[in-house]
């Protein structure tokens, strides 16, 4: 398994962006499908954003399709969450998750599909 560092939370104010980062640090990072999800105060959590181990294919939350990107770069072991247009309902604990696939084009969006996961990142927008 990885180990994940997320970084680059704040507060910002409504229509501001953030990048978040994800660092991995394992072997074979890229034969991992990586996702971000978050999660706020007194709810479960959501599914945001997943790319698959070549970066052929990514998904996203309707709720931010549009705003944010997930990338990666496998030289850097890390992942990340471009995020524009940041609206309050935005706020919540941002936390980074892997599952190893292989060669697959498996990307989960369900936490339950992910065996690693960093310790979170909190991200506050104001209105």
């Amino acid at each position: 398994q990885v180990q994940l560092v997320e970084s680059g939370g704040g507060l910002v104010q409504a229509g501001d962006s953030l990048r978040l980062s994800c660092a991995a640090s394992g072997r074979s990072f890229s034969m991992y499908a990586m996702a971000w999800f978050r999660q706020a105060p007194g709810k479960e959590r959501e599914f945001v954003a997943a790319i698959n181990w070549s970066r052929g294919s990514t998904n996203y939350a309707d709720s931010v399709k549009g705003r944010f990107t997930i990338s990666r770069d496998d030289a850097k072991n890390t992942v990340y969450l471009q995020m524009n247009s940041l609206k309050p309902e935005d706020t919540a604990v941002y936390y980074c998750a892997a599952r190893y696939t292989g060669i697959s084009y498996f990307t989960p969006s369900t936490p339950s599909g992910y065996g690693s996961w960093g310790q979170g990142t909190q991200v506050t927008v104001s209105s």
